[in-house]
């Protein structure tokens, strides 16, 4: 046996939201609903797994590493396992190009930046790692899980004209103007299990049924958030539903019955 809880969800209303969402979530009449997160627990405080829902453009954006981010803050790398999309759904990552942080600001400024980002068509099944630094955006039409170093601090670049604040002082600062680097990107297939992130600061692996005793291995011994995606996953008797997310205190040391695909998140 081995400690295990569900998670508490966290649903959050955005004016770039959905009021539909994709099966296993809903939402009631007349809700926009843009994050469902889940409350980091004690034992793992430096993640957080989120869903985002998007009818919309969400703004170009940075966030800082460790050693960049503000004192008492961490940084913030993450990921992206893309879970829908409508037709034309794309995402920002990265420059098309290498430009200087003056350019950088000068284009966000004119509005330009649009034109200079990689923007990307994805699909159901696509994969992206951010490192700190990347500056980003996420287009409209998108349902997609993130990983992420637990962490709020975010530099706003550009925001299509709308009047919320911009830190650009702060966000050039820590932007790197390079390309995207193509090895962070993937095309996960519908089936198998997938070794996704294996540090620097966290593992995230994608499984299809019981994990194998190599990801056991990798996993056991330390707390690691589930988080399943198409059918429950039970773990010492409590099951823990799609649209959830577990805490397991030891992987290695719980009965386990995987009924589908899920997520393993862990610190490293």
């Amino acid at each position: 046996m081995t400690t295990v809880r569900a998670l508490e969800t966290k649903t959050v209303e955005k004016v770039w939201g959905r009021d539909a969402l994709p099966p296993p979530f809903s939402t009631s009449p007349g809700k926009c609903v843009g994050e469902i997160w889940f409350d980091p627990p004690p034992e793992l405080p430096q993640l957080l797994v989120k869903y985002l829902f998007t009818s919309e453009n969400l703004s170009v954006q940075v966030h800082p590493s460790d050693a960049d981010a503000p004192p008492g803050s961490r940084g913030k790398d993450e990921c992206w396992l893309v879970l829908s999309t409508e037709p034309g759904a794309k995402l920002a990552v990265g420059f098309a190009e290498e430009i200087a942080p003056q350019t950088i600001r000068a284009a966000a400024i004119d509005g330009s930046i649009e034109d200079r980002l990689e923007w990307f068509a994805v699909e159901a099944g696509d994969f992206i790692y951010l490192p700190a630094g990347t500056v980003h955006a996420i287009g409209a039409g998108i349902s997609l899980v993130e990983i992420q170093q637990n962490s709020d601090v975010t530099y706003r670049l550009y925001d299509y004209g709308r009047p919320r604040e911009l830190h650009l002082d702060d966000a050039i600062a820590v932007a790197s103007g390079a390309p995207h680097d193509p090895a962070l990107r993937c095309h996960v297939p519908a089936h198998g299990s997938v070794k996704l992130v294996d540090g620097p600061h966290f593992r995230l692996d994608r499984t299809d049924g019981a994990p194998n005793g190599e990801t056991l291995a990798r996993y056991g011994g330390r707390p690691t958030l589930v988080v399943p995606l198409d059918d429950s996953v039970v773990i010492d008797g409590l099951a823990i539903p799609p649209g959830s997310c577990g805490l397991a205190g030891d992987l290695g040391e719980a009965r386990l019955e995987f009924r589908g695909r899920a997520l393993l998140v862990q610190s490293v």
